[in-house]
């Protein structure tokens, strides 16, 4: 029950990173939609990796750099995720405001990017 909710914090700081990179890019008009929310996702991952590492499931047995990797490749794979389901809702759905098709696509990734995080990343020690 503690990494549920450590992961569920980290998501939390991960979720404000994403939507507030992506109000910044859209309020000042320096981005659209949809290029500001590849670095707005990027953003997040970074501000969730310390507090996944640290609190929610520990160093694993890995080196840092094997470890990041892992974590990267979830990452990648989770925000693909979350990218398509937030593009598919922008594109399916005329008019739905842009922080909405966040909620949904954070929403969609974070059951695959707890268990890719918890299994393939901080794994049980060998």
């Amino acid at each position: 029950m503690r990494k549920i909710a450590f992961f569920l914090f980290a998501g939390a700081v991960g979720f404000t990173v994403d939507m507030g990179v992506l109000w910044m890019f859209l309020d000042s008009g320096l981005l659209g939609p949809f290029s500001a929310r590849v670095l707005a996702i990027g953003s997040a991952m970074l501000s969730t990796y310390g507090i996944n590492r640290t609190f929610t499931f520990g160093a694993s047995h890995r080196k840092v750099a094997v470890e990041g990797a892992r974590y990267g490749s979830v990452g990648i794979a989770s925000a693909l995720l979350n990218y398509a389901v937030y593009s598919a809702s922008l594109l399916s759905l005329p008019g739905i405001s842009p922080y909405l098709a966040l909620i949904l696509g954070s929403g969609s990734a974070t059951v695959f990017s707890y268990l890719g995080y918890s299994r393939f990343v901080f794994g049980a020690k060998r």
